[in-house]
Protein backbone atom coordinates (compact mmCIF):
# COMPACT_ATOMS: atom_id res chain seq x y z
CA UNK A 1 0.00 0.00 0.00
CA UNK A 2 1.33 3.46 -1.24
CA UNK A 3 1.57 5.96 1.74
CA UNK A 4 0.09 9.41 2.18
CA UNK A 5 3.33 11.03 2.07
CA UNK A 6 4.40 9.43 -1.62
CA UNK A 7 1.01 10.57 -2.94
CA UNK A 8 1.02 13.98 -1.26
CA UNK A 9 4.38 14.46 -2.91
CA UNK A 10 2.74 13.21 -6.30
CA UNK A 11 4.93 15.03 -9.46
CA UNK A 12 2.42 13.46 -12.44
CA UNK A 13 -1.11 14.25 -12.44
CA UNK A 14 -4.21 13.46 -14.83
CA UNK A 15 -7.51 14.30 -14.78
CA UNK A 16 -9.58 12.02 -15.64
CA UNK A 17 -13.35 13.04 -17.20
CA UNK A 18 -11.26 16.27 -18.79
CA UNK A 19 -13.88 17.83 -20.79
CA UNK A 20 -12.08 19.60 -23.81
CA UNK A 21 -15.01 22.14 -22.79
CA UNK A 22 -12.29 25.29 -21.49
CA UNK A 23 -16.05 26.46 -18.93
CA UNK A 24 -15.79 22.67 -17.52
CA UNK A 25 -14.54 21.86 -14.11
CA UNK A 26 -11.38 19.40 -15.30
CA UNK A 27 -10.56 22.04 -18.35
CA UNK A 28 -10.54 24.98 -15.12
CA UNK A 29 -8.41 21.80 -12.65
CA UNK A 30 -6.02 21.89 -15.62
CA UNK A 31 -5.41 25.40 -16.71
CA UNK A 32 -5.11 26.11 -12.61
CA UNK A 33 -2.36 23.42 -12.62
CA UNK A 34 -0.28 25.65 -15.44
CA UNK A 35 -1.07 28.83 -14.17
CA UNK A 36 0.03 28.62 -10.48
CA UNK A 37 3.28 26.52 -11.77
CA UNK A 38 2.89 22.75 -10.49
CA UNK A 39 6.24 21.65 -11.03
CA UNK A 40 5.04 18.37 -12.22
CA UNK A 41 3.70 16.98 -15.42
CA UNK A 42 -0.10 17.04 -16.36
CA UNK A 43 -2.61 15.72 -18.79
CA UNK A 44 -5.76 14.81 -19.12
CA UNK A 45 -8.29 11.71 -19.99
CA UNK A 46 -11.22 11.70 -22.48
CA UNK A 47 -12.39 9.67 -24.38
CA UNK A 48 -12.05 11.71 -27.44
CA UNK A 49 -8.89 12.95 -26.74
CA UNK A 50 -8.13 16.37 -28.22
CA UNK A 51 -6.27 19.66 -26.21
CA UNK A 52 -7.35 22.22 -23.60
CA UNK A 53 -5.90 25.09 -22.86
CA UNK A 54 -2.51 24.14 -24.15
CA UNK A 55 -2.54 20.79 -22.43
CA UNK A 56 -3.10 17.25 -24.63
CA UNK A 57 -5.92 14.84 -23.68
CA UNK A 58 -5.49 11.25 -23.78
CA UNK A 59 -8.13 8.48 -24.69
CA UNK A 60 -7.28 6.62 -22.09
CA UNK A 61 -4.90 6.62 -19.24
CA UNK A 62 -2.46 3.52 -20.63
CA UNK A 63 -1.71 6.03 -23.67
CA UNK A 64 0.09 8.37 -21.61
CA UNK A 65 3.68 8.51 -22.12
CA UNK A 66 4.77 9.00 -18.68
CA UNK A 67 4.53 7.46 -15.33
CA UNK A 68 1.13 8.62 -13.28
CA UNK A 69 1.74 9.38 -9.84
CA UNK A 70 -2.26 10.84 -9.18
CA UNK A 71 -4.80 10.99 -10.98
CA UNK A 72 -7.82 13.42 -10.46
CA UNK A 73 -11.13 11.62 -11.25
CA UNK A 74 -14.35 13.90 -12.15
CA UNK A 75 -16.62 11.14 -13.78
CA UNK A 76 -19.75 9.69 -12.87
CA UNK A 77 -19.77 7.29 -9.72
CA UNK A 78 -21.02 4.28 -11.55
CA UNK A 79 -17.54 4.93 -13.71
CA UNK A 80 -14.97 5.30 -11.11
CA UNK A 81 -14.47 1.52 -10.54
CA UNK A 82 -13.76 0.67 -14.01
CA UNK A 83 -11.24 4.08 -13.95
CA UNK A 84 -9.25 2.59 -10.48
CA UNK A 85 -9.02 -0.84 -12.18
CA UNK A 86 -7.25 1.31 -14.79
CA UNK A 87 -4.97 3.45 -12.44
CA UNK A 88 -4.00 0.29 -10.92
CA UNK A 89 -2.62 -1.43 -14.59
CA UNK A 90 -0.75 2.17 -14.84
CA UNK A 91 0.89 2.16 -11.57
CA UNK A 92 -0.96 5.38 -10.03
CA UNK A 93 0.05 6.03 -6.82
CA UNK A 94 -3.13 7.79 -5.37
CA UNK A 95 -6.32 8.82 -6.38
CA UNK A 96 -8.63 12.14 -5.80
CA UNK A 97 -12.29 11.19 -6.27
CA UNK A 98 -14.01 14.59 -6.45
CA UNK A 99 -17.17 13.28 -7.83
CA UNK A 100 -20.30 13.38 -5.74
CA UNK A 101 -23.10 10.58 -5.60
CA UNK A 102 -21.53 7.84 -3.44
CA UNK A 103 -22.79 6.93 0.30
CA UNK A 104 -23.86 10.48 0.93
CA UNK A 105 -27.09 9.75 -1.65
CA UNK A 106 -28.44 6.30 -0.32
CA UNK A 107 -28.08 2.88 -0.83
CA UNK A 108 -26.83 3.01 -4.13
CA UNK A 109 -24.44 5.60 -3.98
CA UNK A 110 -23.19 3.07 -1.06
CA UNK A 111 -22.79 0.14 -3.28
CA UNK A 112 -20.34 2.35 -5.54
CA UNK A 113 -18.41 3.27 -2.70
CA UNK A 114 -17.72 -0.27 -1.18
CA UNK A 115 -17.05 -1.52 -4.89
CA UNK A 116 -13.99 1.27 -4.23
CA UNK A 117 -13.05 0.56 -0.99
CA UNK A 118 -12.75 -3.15 -1.96
CA UNK A 119 -10.76 -2.42 -4.92
CA UNK A 120 -8.42 0.57 -3.14
CA UNK A 121 -7.75 -2.26 -0.71
CA UNK A 122 -6.42 -4.87 -3.10
CA UNK A 123 -4.46 -2.91 -5.28
CA UNK A 124 -3.02 -0.10 -2.83
CA UNK A 125 -3.97 2.91 -4.28
CA UNK A 126 -4.49 5.79 -1.46
CA UNK A 127 -7.58 7.58 -1.97
CA UNK A 128 -9.41 10.63 -1.28
CA UNK A 129 -13.17 11.50 -1.27
CA UNK A 130 -15.27 10.60 -2.79
CA UNK A 131 -17.15 14.03 -2.64
CA UNK A 132 -13.75 16.18 -2.06
CA UNK A 133 -11.86 18.52 -4.21
CA UNK A 134 -8.92 16.94 -2.83
CA UNK A 135 -5.15 18.21 -2.02
CA UNK A 136 -2.87 20.95 -2.13
CA UNK A 137 0.90 20.38 -1.34
CA UNK A 138 2.22 24.35 -1.71
CA UNK A 139 5.65 23.47 -2.06
CA UNK A 140 5.26 21.98 -4.91
CA UNK A 141 2.42 23.63 -6.55
CA UNK A 142 0.30 20.99 -6.63
CA UNK A 143 -3.95 21.67 -6.61
CA UNK A 144 -6.68 19.14 -7.51
CA UNK A 145 -9.01 21.66 -6.19
CA UNK A 146 -9.95 24.56 -9.28
CA UNK A 147 -10.48 26.88 -6.13
CA UNK A 148 -6.74 27.03 -5.58
CA UNK A 149 -5.47 29.98 -6.58
CA UNK A 150 -2.09 32.40 -6.01
CA UNK A 151 -2.68 32.94 -2.49
CA UNK A 152 -3.68 29.57 -1.11
CA UNK A 153 -0.57 28.29 -2.77
CA UNK A 154 2.04 30.63 -1.00
CA UNK A 155 4.28 28.16 1.13
CA UNK A 156 3.20 28.39 4.80
CA UNK A 157 3.55 26.69 8.10
CA UNK A 158 -0.36 25.45 8.39
CA UNK A 159 -1.58 22.60 7.53
CA UNK A 160 -5.18 21.62 6.98
CA UNK A 161 -7.54 18.62 7.08
CA UNK A 162 -11.26 19.04 6.35
CA UNK A 163 -13.99 16.71 5.55
CA UNK A 164 -15.64 19.02 4.02
CA UNK A 165 -14.89 20.23 0.01
CA UNK A 166 -16.01 23.32 0.56
CA UNK A 167 -14.01 23.93 3.37
CA UNK A 168 -10.67 22.89 1.23
CA UNK A 169 -11.61 25.59 -1.27
CA UNK A 170 -13.63 28.80 -1.00
CA UNK A 171 -13.07 28.96 3.20
CA UNK A 172 -9.29 28.44 2.79
CA UNK A 173 -9.58 31.10 0.02
CA UNK A 174 -10.30 33.15 2.58
CA UNK A 175 -8.28 32.13 5.89
CA UNK A 176 -5.15 32.50 2.65
CA UNK A 177 -6.29 36.64 2.09
CA UNK A 178 -4.94 36.79 5.84
CA UNK A 179 -1.08 37.76 5.07
CA UNK A 180 -0.27 35.90 7.84
CA UNK A 181 -2.16 32.65 7.25
CA UNK A 182 -0.42 30.77 4.64
CA UNK A 183 -0.92 27.21 4.13
CA UNK A 184 1.75 24.14 4.31
CA UNK A 185 -0.70 21.04 3.04
CA UNK A 186 -4.36 20.80 2.63
CA UNK A 187 -6.25 17.36 2.43
CA UNK A 188 -9.38 16.93 1.56
CA UNK A 189 -10.97 14.28 2.96
CA UNK A 190 -14.72 14.03 1.52
CA UNK A 191 -16.46 10.88 2.71
CA UNK A 192 -13.54 9.26 3.45
CA UNK A 193 -13.50 5.56 1.53
CA UNK A 194 -9.98 5.26 2.35
CA UNK A 195 -7.61 8.26 3.74
CA UNK A 196 -9.44 9.54 7.24
CA UNK A 197 -8.60 11.69 10.09
CA UNK A 198 -6.30 9.87 11.74
CA UNK A 199 -4.29 8.77 8.47
CA UNK A 200 -4.10 12.49 7.29
CA UNK A 201 -3.37 13.78 10.94
CA UNK A 202 -0.54 11.43 11.24
CA UNK A 203 1.13 12.47 7.97
CA UNK A 204 0.35 16.25 9.14
CA UNK A 205 2.40 15.29 12.10
CA UNK A 206 5.63 14.26 10.67
CA UNK A 207 5.75 17.14 7.73
CA UNK A 208 8.29 19.32 8.32
CA UNK A 209 6.92 22.35 6.51
CA UNK A 210 3.71 22.24 9.04
CA UNK A 211 4.15 23.78 12.18
CA UNK A 212 0.19 23.83 13.33
CA UNK A 213 -2.81 21.41 11.99
CA UNK A 214 -6.38 22.72 11.59
CA UNK A 215 -8.99 19.94 11.57
CA UNK A 216 -12.63 20.21 10.18
CA UNK A 217 -14.43 16.88 10.47
CA UNK A 218 -17.70 15.41 10.68
CA UNK A 219 -17.26 12.38 12.38
CA UNK A 220 -14.14 10.59 13.88
CA UNK A 221 -14.04 6.96 12.22
CA UNK A 222 -11.76 5.35 14.60
CA UNK A 223 -11.76 7.28 18.02
CA UNK A 224 -9.50 5.00 19.69
CA UNK A 225 -6.68 5.46 16.99
CA UNK A 226 -7.20 9.47 16.40
CA UNK A 227 -6.66 9.35 19.83
CA UNK A 228 -3.83 7.78 20.11
CA UNK A 229 -2.46 9.39 16.81
CA UNK A 230 -3.81 12.79 18.50
CA UNK A 231 -1.41 12.99 21.28
CA UNK A 232 1.35 12.01 19.71
CA UNK A 233 1.03 14.85 17.27
CA UNK A 234 0.13 17.94 20.21
CA UNK A 235 4.27 17.17 20.94
CA UNK A 236 4.96 18.03 18.24
CA UNK A 237 2.52 20.87 17.20
CA UNK A 238 -1.03 22.12 17.99
CA UNK A 239 -3.93 20.69 16.80
CA UNK A 240 -6.87 22.79 16.37
CA UNK A 241 -10.44 20.82 15.87
CA UNK A 242 -14.04 22.68 14.92
CA UNK A 243 -16.13 19.73 14.37
CA UNK A 244 -19.46 20.12 12.81
CA UNK A 245 -22.38 17.78 13.56
CA UNK A 246 -22.14 18.94 17.83
CA UNK A 247 -25.71 18.83 17.97
CA UNK A 248 -28.26 15.82 16.85
CA UNK A 249 -29.90 18.05 14.28
CA UNK A 250 -26.10 18.95 12.85
CA UNK A 251 -25.37 15.13 13.26
CA UNK A 252 -28.67 14.50 10.94
CA UNK A 253 -27.24 16.89 8.34
CA UNK A 254 -23.77 15.44 8.28
CA UNK A 255 -24.96 12.05 7.33
CA UNK A 256 -26.64 13.56 3.88
CA UNK A 257 -23.27 16.10 3.80
CA UNK A 258 -20.79 13.10 3.96
CA UNK A 259 -22.38 9.96 5.04
CA UNK A 260 -21.20 10.60 8.51
CA UNK A 261 -22.14 8.69 11.54
CA UNK A 262 -22.52 10.58 15.12
CA UNK A 263 -20.71 10.35 17.83
CA UNK A 264 -21.79 11.35 21.26
CA UNK A 265 -20.08 14.71 21.73
CA UNK A 266 -19.83 14.24 25.00
CA UNK A 267 -17.36 11.49 25.00
CA UNK A 268 -15.49 12.82 22.25
CA UNK A 269 -15.04 15.94 23.99
CA UNK A 270 -13.37 14.19 27.10
CA UNK A 271 -11.10 12.44 24.85
CA UNK A 272 -9.91 15.30 22.73
CA UNK A 273 -9.45 16.96 26.26
CA UNK A 274 -6.91 14.35 27.33
CA UNK A 275 -5.26 13.91 23.90
CA UNK A 276 -4.33 17.68 24.04
CA UNK A 277 -6.69 18.72 20.78
CA UNK A 278 -7.77 22.58 21.12
CA UNK A 279 -11.70 21.93 20.38
CA UNK A 280 -12.66 25.06 18.39
CA UNK A 281 -16.13 26.31 18.30
CA UNK A 282 -16.58 28.30 15.15
CA UNK A 283 -14.73 29.41 12.25
CA UNK A 284 -13.96 33.08 13.22
CA UNK A 285 -12.87 31.02 16.78
CA UNK A 286 -10.25 28.78 14.68
CA UNK A 287 -9.32 32.08 12.33
CA UNK A 288 -8.33 33.63 15.53
CA UNK A 289 -6.41 31.15 16.84
CA UNK A 290 -4.23 30.01 14.03
CA UNK A 291 -3.47 33.96 14.24
CA UNK A 292 -2.26 33.80 17.57
CA UNK A 293 -0.06 30.53 17.31
CA UNK A 294 1.30 32.22 14.09
CA UNK A 295 2.35 35.18 14.89
CA UNK A 296 3.12 35.13 18.82
CA UNK A 297 4.64 33.54 21.40
CA UNK A 298 3.30 30.93 23.94
CA UNK A 299 2.66 32.30 27.04
CA UNK A 300 4.97 30.84 30.01
CA UNK A 301 1.85 31.97 32.32
CA UNK A 302 -1.74 32.42 33.00
CA UNK A 303 -1.46 36.24 34.31
CA UNK A 304 -2.88 38.72 31.94
CA UNK A 305 -2.87 42.34 31.86
CA UNK A 306 -5.86 44.57 30.10
CA UNK A 307 -5.29 48.28 28.48
CA UNK A 308 -8.47 49.25 27.51
CA UNK A 309 -10.97 52.45 27.25
CA UNK A 310 -13.50 50.55 27.96
CA UNK A 311 -14.96 48.94 31.28
CA UNK A 312 -17.83 47.22 29.59
CA UNK A 313 -15.45 45.58 27.30
CA UNK A 314 -12.75 44.87 29.96
CA UNK A 315 -15.99 43.42 32.31
CA UNK A 316 -16.94 41.20 29.62
CA UNK A 317 -13.08 40.24 28.73
CA UNK A 318 -12.24 39.73 32.43
CA UNK A 319 -15.74 37.00 32.75
CA UNK A 320 -14.16 35.08 29.92
CA UNK A 321 -10.45 34.86 31.08
CA UNK A 322 -11.59 33.89 34.71
CA UNK A 323 -14.03 31.12 32.77
CA UNK A 324 -11.21 30.47 30.57
CA UNK A 325 -8.41 29.46 33.86
CA UNK A 326 -6.63 32.58 33.50
CA UNK A 327 -6.05 35.46 36.03
CA UNK A 328 -5.29 39.21 36.30
CA UNK A 329 -1.57 40.08 37.07
CA UNK A 330 -0.57 41.85 40.10
CA UNK A 331 1.79 44.51 38.77
CA UNK A 332 5.07 44.99 40.42
CA UNK A 333 6.35 48.15 41.87
CA UNK A 334 8.62 48.39 39.20
CA UNK A 335 5.57 48.81 36.79
CA UNK A 336 3.13 50.83 38.96
CA UNK A 337 5.72 53.67 39.20
CA UNK A 338 6.23 53.85 35.68
CA UNK A 339 2.07 53.58 35.00
CA UNK A 340 1.67 56.59 37.74
CA UNK A 341 3.98 58.80 35.72
CA UNK A 342 1.24 58.86 32.60
CA UNK A 343 -2.37 57.70 34.64
CA UNK A 344 -2.55 60.63 37.53
CA UNK A 345 -5.68 58.78 39.47
CA UNK A 346 -4.60 55.54 41.23
CA UNK A 347 -7.87 53.58 40.60
CA UNK A 348 -7.19 53.51 36.85
CA UNK A 349 -3.51 52.11 37.21
CA UNK A 350 -5.20 48.77 38.43
CA UNK A 351 -5.50 46.37 36.28
CA UNK A 352 -7.24 46.66 33.90
CA UNK A 353 -5.69 49.74 32.85
CA UNK A 354 -7.74 52.71 31.82
CA UNK A 355 -6.22 54.98 29.13
CA UNK A 356 -9.15 57.53 29.44
CA UNK A 357 -8.81 60.38 30.08
CA UNK A 358 -4.73 60.85 31.04
CA UNK A 359 -4.41 59.92 27.44
CA UNK A 360 -5.92 63.30 26.50
CA UNK A 361 -3.16 65.10 29.15
CA UNK A 362 -0.24 63.74 27.27
CA UNK A 363 -1.16 62.02 24.01
CA UNK A 364 -2.94 58.58 22.92
CA UNK A 365 0.62 57.61 21.71
CA UNK A 366 2.70 58.46 24.94
CA UNK A 367 0.45 57.22 27.48
CA UNK A 368 -0.33 53.50 25.59
CA UNK A 369 3.45 53.47 24.70
CA UNK A 370 4.80 53.72 27.91
CA UNK A 371 1.93 51.32 29.64
CA UNK A 372 2.40 48.61 26.99
CA UNK A 373 6.38 48.60 27.69
CA UNK A 374 5.84 48.50 31.14
CA UNK A 375 3.55 45.89 30.79
CA UNK A 376 5.77 43.61 28.68
CA UNK A 377 8.71 44.05 31.36
CA UNK A 378 6.89 43.11 34.50
CA UNK A 379 7.78 39.20 35.08
CA UNK A 380 4.76 38.81 36.54
CA UNK A 381 2.41 39.60 33.21
CA UNK A 382 1.98 37.33 31.08
CA UNK A 383 -0.24 38.42 28.03
CA UNK A 384 -1.36 41.55 27.20
CA UNK A 385 -5.09 42.68 26.03
CA UNK A 386 -4.79 45.88 24.12
CA UNK A 387 -8.35 47.59 24.25
CA UNK A 388 -8.93 50.85 22.72
CA UNK A 389 -10.75 52.38 19.25
CA UNK A 390 -9.52 52.89 15.40
CA UNK A 391 -8.33 55.83 14.48
CA UNK A 392 -8.67 57.52 10.82
CA UNK A 393 -5.07 56.80 10.44
CA UNK A 394 -2.89 54.22 11.43
CA UNK A 395 0.14 56.60 13.01
CA UNK A 396 -0.78 56.57 16.48
CA UNK A 397 -0.28 52.76 16.39
CA UNK A 398 3.14 52.67 14.99
CA UNK A 399 5.40 53.48 18.30
CA UNK A 400 3.21 50.56 20.08
CA UNK A 401 4.45 48.04 17.39
CA UNK A 402 7.95 49.09 17.65
CA UNK A 403 7.24 48.70 21.37
CA UNK A 404 6.01 44.98 21.11
CA UNK A 405 8.98 44.29 18.94
CA UNK A 406 11.74 45.26 21.11
CA UNK A 407 10.07 43.14 23.46
CA UNK A 408 8.85 40.16 21.83
CA UNK A 409 8.49 37.74 24.66
CA UNK A 410 5.09 37.57 25.29
CA UNK A 411 1.58 37.66 23.33
CA UNK A 412 0.20 40.86 23.07
CA UNK A 413 -3.28 41.25 21.04
CA UNK A 414 -5.48 44.45 19.91
CA UNK A 415 -9.14 44.70 20.06
CA UNK A 416 -10.39 48.09 18.00
CA UNK A 417 -13.78 49.07 17.81
CA UNK A 418 -15.11 52.36 15.69
CA UNK A 419 -15.77 53.27 12.13
CA UNK A 420 -15.65 49.81 9.86
CA UNK A 421 -13.37 51.29 7.51
CA UNK A 422 -11.16 52.74 9.95
CA UNK A 423 -10.73 49.49 12.10
CA UNK A 424 -10.14 47.43 8.85
CA UNK A 425 -7.50 49.67 8.07
CA UNK A 426 -5.98 49.21 11.91
CA UNK A 427 -6.45 45.59 11.25
CA UNK A 428 -4.57 45.24 8.58
CA UNK A 429 -2.02 47.49 9.49
CA UNK A 430 -1.31 45.28 12.60
CA UNK A 431 -1.79 42.22 10.87
CA UNK A 432 0.64 43.01 8.36
CA UNK A 433 3.23 43.42 11.18
CA UNK A 434 2.54 39.80 12.47
CA UNK A 435 0.17 41.62 15.80
CA UNK A 436 -3.25 39.42 15.97
CA UNK A 437 -6.37 41.85 15.82
CA UNK A 438 -9.72 40.29 17.06
CA UNK A 439 -12.56 42.85 16.68
CA UNK A 440 -13.87 41.42 20.44
CA UNK A 441 -11.34 40.94 22.72
CA UNK A 442 -13.15 38.41 24.60
CA UNK A 443 -11.95 36.67 21.47
CA UNK A 444 -8.69 37.57 21.70
CA UNK A 445 -8.95 36.37 25.41
CA UNK A 446 -10.24 32.83 23.87
CA UNK A 447 -6.97 32.37 21.90
CA UNK A 448 -4.76 33.05 24.82
CA UNK A 449 -6.80 30.56 27.23
CA UNK A 450 -5.74 27.42 23.82
CA UNK A 451 -2.29 28.62 23.31
CA UNK A 452 -1.49 28.61 27.25
CA UNK A 453 -3.70 25.04 27.39
CA UNK A 454 -1.56 23.79 24.66
CA UNK A 455 1.72 25.02 26.58
CA UNK A 456 0.69 23.52 29.61
CA UNK A 457 0.33 20.27 27.51
CA UNK A 458 3.72 20.59 26.49
CA UNK A 459 5.15 21.69 29.67
CA UNK A 460 8.41 19.76 29.77
CA UNK A 461 9.62 20.41 26.21
CA UNK A 462 8.86 24.43 26.89
CA UNK A 463 10.91 24.55 30.01
CA UNK A 464 14.02 23.90 27.91
CA UNK A 465 13.39 26.75 25.29
CA UNK A 466 11.05 29.03 27.73
CA UNK A 467 12.23 28.12 31.33
CA UNK A 468 9.43 26.95 33.91
CA UNK A 469 5.96 28.32 33.62
CA UNK A 470 3.87 29.05 36.33
CA UNK A 471 0.93 27.26 36.23
CA UNK A 472 -0.81 29.25 39.46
Amino acid sequence: MYSVKEVMESMNLVVIGASRNPLKLGSLLLKGLEDTGFQGRIAGVNPRGGEVYGVRLYCSLEEIPFPVDLAVMLVPPKVVPAALAECARKGVKGVVISSEGFAETGEQGRQYQEEVRAILRSTGIRSFGPNTLGIVNTETGLATSYFANDDMLRPGTIGVAAQSGIFVGALLRYISSYNVLRMSKVLGLGNKVDVDESDALSYLMDDEQTRTVAMYLEDIRDGKRFVEVAKEAVKRKPVLLLKGGRTSAGARATASHTASLAVNDKILEGALHQAGVLRMRSIEELIATLIGFQCTPLPLGNRIALVTYSGAQAIMSIDAATEGGLRLADFGEETRNRLEGVIATPSKRENPVDIFPDMIAHGFEKTSSEILGALLEDEGVHGVFFISFATPEVEPYRPLVEVIRERPTKPVFFSLMGIREEVEMCRAFLEERGIPFCLFPETAVQVFCHMWRYAQTVNGSLTERWGQDDAE
